[in-house]
Protein backbone atom coordinates (compact mmCIF):
# COMPACT_ATOMS: atom_id res chain seq x y z
CA UNK A 1 0.00 0.00 0.00
CA UNK A 2 1.00 3.73 -0.37
CA UNK A 3 1.26 4.93 3.43
CA UNK A 4 1.29 1.37 5.05
CA UNK A 5 2.53 -2.31 5.17
CA UNK A 6 -0.30 -4.81 4.44
CA UNK A 7 -3.19 -4.25 6.56
CA UNK A 8 -4.32 -7.85 8.05
CA UNK A 9 -7.64 -8.02 8.65
CA UNK A 10 -6.80 -8.54 12.60
CA UNK A 11 -5.12 -5.30 12.41
CA UNK A 12 -8.25 -3.61 10.77
CA UNK A 13 -10.58 -4.89 13.30
CA UNK A 14 -8.14 -3.69 16.35
CA UNK A 15 -8.08 -0.56 14.54
CA UNK A 16 -12.11 -0.61 14.86
CA UNK A 17 -11.77 -1.73 18.00
CA UNK A 18 -9.35 1.31 19.13
CA UNK A 19 -12.49 4.11 17.38
CA UNK A 20 -14.87 2.51 18.80
CA UNK A 21 -13.65 2.17 22.23
CA UNK A 22 -12.40 6.25 22.11
CA UNK A 23 -16.00 7.26 20.73
CA UNK A 24 -17.83 5.46 23.76
CA UNK A 25 -15.30 6.20 26.29
CA UNK A 26 -15.28 10.22 24.99
CA UNK A 27 -19.24 9.81 25.54
CA UNK A 28 -18.87 8.63 28.82
CA UNK A 29 -16.71 11.42 29.99
CA UNK A 30 -18.65 14.18 28.68
CA UNK A 31 -21.58 12.71 30.40
CA UNK A 32 -20.95 14.41 33.81
CA UNK A 33 -18.48 15.80 36.37
CA UNK A 34 -18.11 12.79 38.01
CA UNK A 35 -16.97 10.94 35.26
CA UNK A 36 -14.40 13.40 33.68
CA UNK A 37 -12.77 13.32 37.22
CA UNK A 38 -12.88 9.68 37.58
CA UNK A 39 -11.25 9.13 33.85
CA UNK A 40 -9.06 12.33 33.65
CA UNK A 41 -7.91 12.73 37.28
CA UNK A 42 -8.10 9.70 39.72
CA UNK A 43 -7.15 6.94 36.98
CA UNK A 44 -4.49 9.64 35.56
CA UNK A 45 -2.57 9.60 39.09
CA UNK A 46 -2.87 6.22 39.61
CA UNK A 47 -0.79 5.22 36.61
CA UNK A 48 1.31 8.06 36.94
CA UNK A 49 2.49 6.77 40.13
CA UNK A 50 2.58 3.05 39.94
CA UNK A 51 2.60 2.22 36.31
CA UNK A 52 4.06 4.67 33.50
CA UNK A 53 7.36 5.09 35.88
CA UNK A 54 7.80 0.86 34.38
CA UNK A 55 5.89 0.86 31.27
CA UNK A 56 7.09 4.16 29.90
CA UNK A 57 10.10 5.84 32.22
CA UNK A 58 13.51 6.43 31.12
CA UNK A 59 14.91 2.89 31.50
CA UNK A 60 11.97 1.01 30.51
CA UNK A 61 13.47 0.96 26.67
CA UNK A 62 9.73 2.03 25.16
CA UNK A 63 8.85 3.97 22.37
CA UNK A 64 6.85 6.46 24.63
CA UNK A 65 10.15 7.00 26.94
CA UNK A 66 11.14 10.43 25.67
CA UNK A 67 10.14 14.10 26.41
CA UNK A 68 7.28 14.11 23.90
CA UNK A 69 5.36 11.04 24.67
CA UNK A 70 5.32 12.54 28.62
CA UNK A 71 4.97 15.80 28.18
CA UNK A 72 1.78 15.51 25.40
CA UNK A 73 0.32 13.05 27.78
CA UNK A 74 0.04 15.51 30.75
CA UNK A 75 -0.73 18.74 28.45
CA UNK A 76 -3.92 16.83 27.07
CA UNK A 77 -4.86 16.26 30.53
CA UNK A 78 -4.70 19.48 31.80
CA UNK A 79 -6.69 20.35 28.28
CA UNK A 80 -9.34 18.11 30.21
CA UNK A 81 -8.80 20.08 33.61
CA UNK A 82 -9.02 23.23 31.48
CA UNK A 83 -12.30 21.71 29.88
CA UNK A 84 -13.87 20.44 33.07
CA UNK A 85 -13.04 23.90 34.80
CA UNK A 86 -14.86 25.91 32.30
CA UNK A 87 -17.79 23.26 31.80
CA UNK A 88 -18.90 23.21 35.59
CA UNK A 89 -17.62 26.09 37.59
CA UNK A 90 -20.19 29.00 37.64
CA UNK A 91 -16.90 31.58 38.69
CA UNK A 92 -14.61 30.61 35.69
CA UNK A 93 -17.75 31.02 33.33
CA UNK A 94 -18.31 34.14 34.69
CA UNK A 95 -14.63 35.37 34.11
CA UNK A 96 -14.32 36.10 30.31
CA UNK A 97 -10.56 36.26 29.96
CA UNK A 98 -11.13 32.15 31.30
CA UNK A 99 -12.19 30.99 27.71
CA UNK A 100 -8.96 31.93 26.39
CA UNK A 101 -7.39 28.58 28.25
CA UNK A 102 -9.44 26.61 25.60
CA UNK A 103 -7.88 27.54 22.73
CA UNK A 104 -4.63 28.61 24.40
CA UNK A 105 -3.98 25.10 24.99
CA UNK A 106 -5.09 23.95 21.58
CA UNK A 107 -2.50 26.16 20.23
CA UNK A 108 0.11 25.14 22.75
CA UNK A 109 -0.57 21.52 22.15
CA UNK A 110 -0.16 21.91 18.45
CA UNK A 111 3.14 23.89 19.15
CA UNK A 112 4.22 21.12 20.93
CA UNK A 113 3.90 18.82 17.41
CA UNK A 114 5.26 21.82 15.40
CA UNK A 115 8.83 21.75 17.50
CA UNK A 116 8.78 17.68 17.15
CA UNK A 117 8.14 17.92 13.42
CA UNK A 118 11.37 20.26 13.99
CA UNK A 119 13.30 17.76 15.48
CA UNK A 120 12.50 15.06 13.79
CA UNK A 121 14.16 16.68 10.32
CA UNK A 122 17.64 15.78 11.73
CA UNK A 123 16.76 11.56 12.65
CA UNK A 124 17.46 8.99 10.81
CA UNK A 125 17.10 4.94 11.21
CA UNK A 126 16.43 3.68 14.56
CA UNK A 127 16.11 6.50 17.00
CA UNK A 128 14.10 6.22 20.70
CA UNK A 129 13.22 2.50 19.88
CA UNK A 130 11.23 3.75 16.21
CA UNK A 131 12.50 4.19 12.50
CA UNK A 132 12.47 7.53 11.10
CA UNK A 133 12.91 9.12 7.73
CA UNK A 134 13.04 13.09 8.57
CA UNK A 135 13.26 15.16 5.39
CA UNK A 136 12.36 18.51 4.10
CA UNK A 137 8.97 17.42 4.30
CA UNK A 138 9.01 18.05 7.94
CA UNK A 139 9.22 21.88 7.43
CA UNK A 140 6.34 21.97 5.01
CA UNK A 141 4.02 20.03 8.15
CA UNK A 142 5.64 22.57 10.76
CA UNK A 143 4.47 25.21 8.22
CA UNK A 144 0.86 24.28 8.27
CA UNK A 145 0.84 23.76 11.59
CA UNK A 146 1.93 27.33 12.41
CA UNK A 147 -0.81 28.45 9.69
CA UNK A 148 -3.26 26.00 11.48
CA UNK A 149 -2.48 28.25 14.94
CA UNK A 150 -2.73 31.26 13.17
CA UNK A 151 -6.45 30.50 11.95
CA UNK A 152 -7.88 29.41 15.71
CA UNK A 153 -10.96 32.00 15.78
CA UNK A 154 -13.67 32.89 17.96
CA UNK A 155 -11.67 32.92 20.84
CA UNK A 156 -14.14 34.34 23.08
CA UNK A 157 -17.16 32.65 21.22
CA UNK A 158 -17.03 29.77 23.13
CA UNK A 159 -20.75 28.74 25.25
CA UNK A 160 -21.17 25.96 27.63
CA UNK A 161 -23.77 23.86 26.51
CA UNK A 162 -27.43 24.21 29.33
CA UNK A 163 -28.17 20.66 29.13
CA UNK A 164 -27.27 17.54 31.87
CA UNK A 165 -23.56 17.29 30.20
CA UNK A 166 -22.29 21.30 29.89
CA UNK A 167 -20.00 20.43 26.99
CA UNK A 168 -17.74 23.14 26.04
CA UNK A 169 -19.26 24.30 22.32
CA UNK A 170 -16.84 26.47 20.01
CA UNK A 171 -19.28 28.13 17.30
CA UNK A 172 -16.60 29.54 15.36
CA UNK A 173 -14.47 26.43 14.82
CA UNK A 174 -16.67 24.90 11.85
CA UNK A 175 -15.88 22.07 9.81
CA UNK A 176 -12.80 23.68 7.36
CA UNK A 177 -10.67 24.02 10.10
CA UNK A 178 -11.60 20.73 11.68
CA UNK A 179 -10.66 18.94 8.15
CA UNK A 180 -7.23 21.46 8.09
CA UNK A 181 -6.18 20.29 11.84
CA UNK A 182 -6.69 16.55 10.76
CA UNK A 183 -4.88 16.91 7.56
CA UNK A 184 -2.30 18.64 9.47
CA UNK A 185 -2.18 16.09 11.81
CA UNK A 186 -2.35 12.79 10.25
CA UNK A 187 0.60 14.40 8.22
CA UNK A 188 2.28 15.01 11.64
CA UNK A 189 1.58 11.28 13.18
CA UNK A 190 2.83 9.60 10.09
CA UNK A 191 5.95 11.99 9.94
CA UNK A 192 6.67 11.95 13.81
CA UNK A 193 5.03 8.94 15.01
CA UNK A 194 6.21 6.85 11.76
CA UNK A 195 5.13 2.68 12.55
CA UNK A 196 2.48 4.10 15.16
CA UNK A 197 0.68 6.22 12.31
CA UNK A 198 -1.85 3.42 11.77
CA UNK A 199 -3.54 3.50 14.99
CA UNK A 200 -2.96 7.45 15.46
CA UNK A 201 -5.59 8.12 12.60
CA UNK A 202 -8.16 5.92 14.75
CA UNK A 203 -7.54 8.51 17.17
CA UNK A 204 -7.90 12.06 15.15
CA UNK A 205 -11.14 10.31 13.37
CA UNK A 206 -12.50 9.11 16.95
CA UNK A 207 -13.05 12.99 17.99
CA UNK A 208 -14.04 14.00 14.25
CA UNK A 209 -17.07 11.59 14.27
CA UNK A 210 -19.02 13.52 17.14
CA UNK A 211 -18.24 16.96 16.04
CA UNK A 212 -20.51 16.18 13.32
CA UNK A 213 -23.05 13.99 14.69
CA UNK A 214 -23.60 13.27 18.80
CA UNK A 215 -22.26 17.15 19.86
CA UNK A 216 -21.89 19.64 17.24
CA UNK A 217 -19.40 22.40 17.72
CA UNK A 218 -17.92 20.59 20.90
CA UNK A 219 -14.85 19.50 18.59
CA UNK A 220 -12.38 20.94 21.34
CA UNK A 221 -13.79 19.18 23.51
CA UNK A 222 -13.93 15.80 21.98
CA UNK A 223 -10.76 16.30 20.90
CA UNK A 224 -8.86 16.49 24.26
CA UNK A 225 -10.78 14.00 25.66
CA UNK A 226 -9.94 11.45 23.13
CA UNK A 227 -6.16 12.90 23.33
CA UNK A 228 -5.73 12.18 26.63
CA UNK A 229 -6.66 8.65 26.74
CA UNK A 230 -5.29 7.49 23.41
CA UNK A 231 -1.93 8.78 25.43
CA UNK A 232 -2.94 7.29 28.84
CA UNK A 233 -3.19 4.06 26.76
CA UNK A 234 0.14 3.85 24.78
CA UNK A 235 2.48 5.29 28.03
CA UNK A 236 0.81 1.72 29.64
CA UNK A 237 1.00 -0.31 26.95
CA UNK A 238 3.48 1.35 24.55
CA UNK A 239 4.70 -2.02 22.92
CA UNK A 240 0.96 -2.49 21.58
CA UNK A 241 1.27 0.26 19.11
CA UNK A 242 4.43 -0.69 17.00
CA UNK A 243 5.29 -4.37 18.58
CA UNK A 244 1.65 -6.40 18.90
CA UNK A 245 0.67 -8.75 16.18
CA UNK A 246 -1.41 -5.99 14.99
CA UNK A 247 0.93 -3.39 14.16
CA UNK A 248 1.09 -1.80 10.85
CA UNK A 249 4.12 -0.24 9.98
CA UNK A 250 4.28 2.70 7.30
CA UNK A 251 6.08 2.26 4.39
CA UNK A 252 8.49 4.46 5.01
CA UNK A 253 8.33 6.00 1.45
CA UNK A 254 9.20 9.67 0.56
CA UNK A 255 6.39 9.95 -1.71
CA UNK A 256 4.42 9.15 1.32
CA UNK A 257 5.35 11.78 2.92
CA UNK A 258 5.90 14.59 1.14
CA UNK A 259 2.55 13.80 -0.17
CA UNK A 260 0.57 14.10 3.03
CA UNK A 261 2.75 17.43 4.34
CA UNK A 262 1.76 19.12 0.56
CA UNK A 263 -1.64 18.20 1.33
CA UNK A 264 -1.40 19.33 4.96
CA UNK A 265 0.13 22.91 3.88
CA UNK A 266 -2.12 23.33 0.73
CA UNK A 267 -5.14 22.76 2.82
CA UNK A 268 -4.31 24.97 5.62
CA UNK A 269 -3.41 27.96 3.31
CA UNK A 270 -6.45 27.69 1.60
CA UNK A 271 -8.22 27.86 5.21
CA UNK A 272 -5.93 30.78 6.12
CA UNK A 273 -6.43 32.84 2.53
CA UNK A 274 -10.50 32.37 3.36
CA UNK A 275 -9.84 33.81 6.30
CA UNK A 276 -8.39 36.78 5.94
CA UNK A 277 -10.88 37.28 2.71
CA UNK A 278 -14.18 36.92 5.40
CA UNK A 279 -12.16 39.53 7.99
CA UNK A 280 -11.10 41.86 5.04
CA UNK A 281 -14.99 41.89 3.71
CA UNK A 282 -16.53 41.44 6.86
CA UNK A 283 -14.89 43.77 8.79
CA UNK A 284 -14.04 41.64 11.19
CA UNK A 285 -11.69 41.75 14.68
CA UNK A 286 -10.27 38.12 14.87
CA UNK A 287 -9.09 39.01 18.14
CA UNK A 288 -12.29 39.53 19.96
CA UNK A 289 -15.25 38.47 17.35
CA UNK A 290 -16.49 35.25 15.70
CA UNK A 291 -15.43 35.39 12.58
CA UNK A 292 -18.08 32.75 10.63
CA UNK A 293 -20.94 33.96 12.71
CA UNK A 294 -22.53 34.24 9.29
CA UNK A 295 -22.65 30.74 8.57
CA UNK A 296 -25.82 29.17 9.24
CA UNK A 297 -23.81 26.25 10.79
CA UNK A 298 -22.62 28.69 13.80
CA UNK A 299 -25.92 30.71 14.14
CA UNK A 300 -27.38 26.51 15.00
CA UNK A 301 -24.64 25.76 17.37
CA UNK A 302 -25.16 28.80 19.11
CA UNK A 303 -28.93 28.41 19.03
CA UNK A 304 -28.75 25.15 20.10
CA UNK A 305 -26.66 25.79 23.11
CA UNK A 306 -27.84 29.29 24.63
Amino acid sequence: MFLFETISFEAALAWLAILTALVVVNEITRYNKQMGILFFIVIPIVLTIFVWPITSGADSGAQTANWFAWVKTYSALIGCYIGLGLRFSKRLQAKRWCLLLAPGILAINILEAVIREVEVVGMQGITEGMFYMGGPWNYLNATAGIINILCISGWFGILISKDKHHDLVWPDMLWFWIIAYDLWNFAYVYNCLTDRAFFSAALLISCTIPAFTTKRGAWAQHRVHTLALYMMAMMTFPSFFIESSVAVPSTHDPIAYWTVSIVSLLFNLGVLAYQVRTIIVRRKNPLTEDIYDHFKEHQAIVKANR
